[in-house]
C-alpha cells in the first residue's frame, strides 16, 4: 500500500534525473555508431534512450536502433522486439553497437546475457552499470536502485560489482575492455554528489572472435528491463 502511494511522486522525482542521464549517455554512445550503423538497446524500457542516441548530433547519418524488452509497450519511438530470456532472436554479429544500460545488475543470469550481447555485436558492447566503489557504496547504490525501480515494479537483486570484478566479468564473457569511464558525471548536482561519481561505471568492450569463458573466473551469478 505504501509503495503504491509513493509510486507517483517517485516517478515525478526521477523524471529530471533520468533526462540528465539520458543526455549524457546519448552523447557517449552516439560517437561509436558508424554511418548506417545498427544499435541494439538491450532492456530498452520505453526506448527513449536509444531514440536520443540516434537523434544526437554526434550520431553518424543513417544509424538505426532496435530495442529488446520483455514486451513492447506499443508507443516506443524505436522498433522493439519482445524477449523472454535465453538466446537473442538475432543472428550473430547483427549489430554494430550493443548497449546494455543499468540492466545487468537486475539479471540472475548476467553472464548469459552479456555473452549474448557479445555474440550479436560486430564492433562494440557498451555496458553502463554501477560500481561498488567508495564510502557506503553498497547502501547508496541499493537506495538509488530501489527508488528508481520500485515505482515501475522492477525487482532488484542488490548485486553490484567493483571495478576489478567488472573487468574479470568482461573477460569471462569473451570481451576485452577498450575504454572505461569511471567516475561518471551523470546526474544533476545534488544527485551527482549522492549517487554519481564513483558509483557509476561505463565500459566500451570489444568481442573476441570466439566468445567463451577463460578457466578460473566465476563472477556472481532472466528477462530484462531497468528504469534507471
Amino acid at each position: 500500500m505504501i509503495g503504491s502511494l509513493l509510486a507517483r511522486p517517485m516517478r515525478a522525482l526521477h523524471r529530471p534525473i533520468y533526462a540528465c542521464r539520458q543526455r549524457v549517455l546519448a552523447e557517449i554512445v552516439a560517437k561509436h555508431l558508424p554511418a548506417n550503423g545498427r544499435l541494439l538497446d538491450v532492456g530498452c524500457g520505453s526506448g527513449t534512450l536509444a531514440a536520443a542516441i540516434i537523434n544526437n548530433p554526434n550520431c553518424a547519418p543513417g544509424a538505426r536502433a532496435t530495442g529488446l524488452e520483455r514486451a513492447a509497450r506499443g508507443d516506443e519511438p524505436i522498433e522493439v522486439v519482445a524477449y523472454n530470456g535465453g538466446e537473442f532472436p538475432f543472428a550473430s554479429r547483427s549489430f554494430d553497437v550493443v548497449l546494455i544500460a543499468d540492466v545487468l545488475h537486475h539479471e540472475q543470469d548476467e553472464s548469459g546475457l552479456l555473452r549474448e550481447c557479445a555474440r550479436v555485436s560486430r564492433s562494440v558492447v557498451i555496458v553502463k552499470d554501477h560500481a561498488r566503489e567508495g564510502i557506503a557504496a553498497q547502501s547508496r547504490i541499493s537506495l538509488m536502485d530501489w527508488a528508481a525501480n520500485r515505482p515501475y515494479g522492477i525487482p532488484c537483486l542488490y548485486r553490484y560489482h567493483t571495478l576489478a570484478e567488472w573487468r574479470a566479468f568482461a573477460a569471462h564473457c569473451g570481451l576485452e575492455v577498450m575504454s572505461e569511464i569511471h567516475p561518471m558525471n551523470l546526474y544533476p548536482p545534488l544527485w551527482q554528489q549522492l549517487f554519481g561519481g564513483r558509483l557509476q561505471y561505463l565500459a566500451v568492450l570489444r568481442p573476441r572472435l570466439s566468445v567463451g569463458a577463460p578457466d578460473g573466473i566465476s563472477p556472481p551469478s532472466d528477462g530484462l528491463s531497468s528504469a534507471e
